[in-house]
């Protein structure tokens, strides 16, 4: 039975992109949603298999609606991720010509990565922010179209046949995306020897150290971080939690330690996922924190105990 992936959509979306460069999922079902939102409510409510869903871009940051869904309500895992390079097209109206462009649409990342090439080549013209990039290539095929062109992938030209007005047109040539699949809790995949690990951190109460304390529990195991960013609980001003990514699987000795700590320092750990690393980048480990230095030390310790008995 082929599996069904939502992704955010409409179709020609980067997300889409991203799912097609994925060899593992590109034959799935692919099933556009609404919103990140929307994907992940599919996943949780057994409407599709998985989700693929962006979550962190190299010039805007993280996405937060991921990080907040992923962090509340019915668990999810990530179980495997996928980096995908921003490149942006202008497409415009059937028949539209460069010159005659008064108005642009996108989402508005997608506008802040393009917003000097614009401005250089655009002067004048109106910005409007879309719900996704696809979703405004689409509307030019509006009789009339709320506007003239619209930034969005290659994909969503070629999806809709809208002419390419201008290619390439990012302000950063190496903009890149990360999108993560999730999908309801089950089998962990099984450690590569380069992966990433995803925790939401709740802390037991706001005091002086409080972050220290987490941190000390990956530091003292040497447990690299790659992403820690607060988020708020939306409970009461000033609560915050931590999204965090760390190198290795939750089956390295040095990584279950460290949620061990952090279930003892923390009010709740969310484990949401050990995965690949899409980079294929191993971690490199100091003297001390490998699993088998890991298993000397539980062995002495254990004839330790012996000996004093």
């Amino acid at each position: 039975m082929t599996a069904r992936t939502a992704f955010l959509g409409p179709a020609g979306t980067f997300c889409e992109a991203a799912l097609l460069s994925m060899p593992a999922w590109r034959e799935t079902e692919r099933l556009p949603s609404a919103s990140v939102q929307a994907a992940i409510d599919a996943v949780r409510a057994g409407e599709v298999d998985q989700a693929l869903i962006p979550i962190e871009n190299s010039v805007e940051g993280s996405v937060s609606v991921t990080l907040d869904e992923l962090a509340r309500g019915k668990r999810l895992v990530i179980f495997d991720e996928v980096a995908l390079p921003v490149r942006f097209t202008l497409m415009g109206r059937p028949g539209m010509v460069l010159e005659q462009v008064s108005s642009v649409a996108s989402h508005p990342h997608a506008l802040a990565q393009v917003r000097d090439w614009v401005d250089a080549r655009l002067p004048g013209a109106t910005v409007i922010p879309s719900l996704s990039t696809a979703g405004a290539a689409a509307s030019l095929l509006h009789d009339p179209a709320p506007f003239d062109a619209a930034v969005a992938p290659r994909l969503a030209a070629e999806h809709y046949g809208l002419p390419i007005l201008a290619d390439n047109i990012g302000d950063t040539e190496e903009a890149t995306t990360r999108f993560v699949m999730v999908r309801l809790p089950g089998g962990i995949p099984a450690p590569t020897g380069a992966d990433k690990t995803t925790l939401s951190l709740y802390m037991k109460q706001d005091e002086p150290g409080a972050l220290l304390a987490i941190l000390t529990e990956f530091s003292v195991r040497g447990v690299n971080l790659t992403r820690i960013e607060s988020r708020p609980t939306k409970k009461v001003l000033g609560d915050y939690f931590f999204s965090v990514d760390i190198e290795g699987h939750v089956a390295d000795s040095r990584v279950s330690e460290a949620l061990m700590g952090l279930h003892r320092v923390c009010l709740d750990v969310r484990y949401l996922g050990s995965y690949p690393r899409h980079d294929g980048k191993q971690p490199v480990l100091r003297e001390g924190v490998t699993d088998s230095d890991f298993a000397e030390a539980r062995d002495w310790l254990d004839k330790l105990k012996g000996s004093a008995q």
